[in-house]
């Protein structure tokens, strides 16, 4: 029987989530990492032993592409070349390296260390939108002016946007610089060079994650607490504990010390990438009890393997009819409830919130995390969100 061959579809490459490597045919596979990026690879026998060649990422190398790539590196497997020692041949030897190839090395290489997957996404959509214009210049043919045409257009408009791409830009010039690709001055480099062409931009006012008012929490609350389903659930969750989004909707049974009244949260979920100890207040652990399952998550998606929607909670919002604020608002209604309603010290109000407290020494001499006292806080927290309740009954 012939072997299936162009199993995968591009819609199916598009939809494809499951870690893993996944057959397309003739040894061609999409690997798809535990973080969700996906390369393509071909897996071959060579001289006796098992061989695997990368063929890109995608979707910078798309399935056709892909499939073109594993036919060259067999023809080279037939007529007994090593496709992955192979030398480049001539034609791709005089090849320039564009600013594109460059870029998408670049992300290649570093985004092993970019744990958002959002993060990884934005640098491939940033540069290829805004670095449009440079994208098929060699590296080495582009100057100050290039540059400057790309960011004048965004710098005031678009100030944030503006320097997240000149940044990139920079970076992706330097490695250019250090792999022997282009010589002299980085033409995004900021001090001493943009600077004079762009000017200072404009600071408007810092904006802030719209947030719901501290005092109408509790009503809030009790209005929450009578709607069914996990989303209002997991709202609550993160409520009482001033968490951020990901951190509740990916938490797992496994973090939980119900006993010892703590939940942990690995360095690996955290945005400062450190673990952060949470106490669990007698309501919280009410909670926690009225949820427990058989499931990985404690709020599992269509598959018991996989977490809620990340979405769930604000749609939540939305059906409330409540358009003015946003989830991760929500620490911020418990930022100001502790500055206006306790005098509970600056530090211990935003460790509770898992924020970096105090300069590089003071971090480095502080071994505790002061969970006794921020569990006192989170306490006091927890009675002022169902004081609603209290007053009714």
């Amino acid at each position: 029987m012939a072997r299936k061959t162009n199993i995968l579809t591009a819609a199916k490459v598009k939809s494809l989530s499951e870690p893993g490597l996944h057959p397309d045919g003739e040894r061609l596979y999409l690997e798809v990492g535990k973080t969700g990026t996906k390369r393509w690879t071909y897996i071959f026998s060579f001289e006796g032993r098992r061989r695997q060649k990368g063929l890109g990422p995608y979707p910078e190398v798309s399935l056709q592409e892909a499939r073109a790539k594993r036919h060259e590196a067999y023809t080279m497997v037939r007529r007994g070349v090593n496709p992955i020692v192979a030398k480049p041949t001539v034609a791709a030897q005089n090849q320039p390296n564009t600013f594109g190839t460059v870029a998408l090395d670049y992300i290649a290489n570093q985004e092993a260390g970019w744990k958002n997957p959002k993060h990884r996404q934005q640098w491939r959509n940033t540069l290829r939108t805004y670095a449009k214009a440079i994208w098929d210049t060699p590296v080495d043919k582009i100057e100050v002016s290039a540059v400057q045409n790309i960011l004048k257009p965004i710098w005031h408009t678009k100030p944030e946007t503006a320097k997240r791409v000149r940044g990139r830009i920079e970076r992706v010039l330097g490695a250019a610089t250090v792999l022997g690709l282009r010589t002299g001055h980085n033409p995004a480099t900021w001090r001493g060079n943009l600077e004079h062409v762009l000017g200072k931009q404009r600071k408007g006012p810092k904006r802030h994650q719209p947030a719901m008012s501290y005092a109408t929490l509790p009503k809030f609350l009790a209005d929450l607490q009578c709607r069914a389903g996990a989303a209002a659930r997991a709202l609550e969750l993160l409520i009482h504990t001033a968490t951020r989004t990901s951190e509740v909707l990916n938490a797992t049974w496994s973090e939980f010390d119900i006993e010892g009244r703590v939940w942990t949260i690995p360095a690996e979920r955290m945005k400062a990438g450190k673990e952060h100890r949470i106490p669990l207040t007698p309501q919280v652990i009410d909670l926690l009890e009225s949820l427990h399952s058989h499931a990985t998550y404690l709020f599992p998606g269509q598959s018991n393997e996989k977490p809620f929607s990340d979405m769930a909670m604000l749609m939540l919002l939305r059906r409330m009819e409540i358009s003015d604020v946003t989830v991760h608002g929500f620490r911020s209604s418990f930022r100001d409830w502790c500055g206006e309603c306790t005098e509970v010290p600056r530090e211990i109000a935003e460790m509770a919130l898992a924020h970096e407290v105090g300069n590089e020494v003071e971090r480095a001499y502080r071994r505790g995390d002061a969970l006794e006292k921020r569990r006192k806080l989170m306490e006091l927290w927890s009675d002022y969100l169902i004081s609603q309740n209290s007053t009714a009954d």
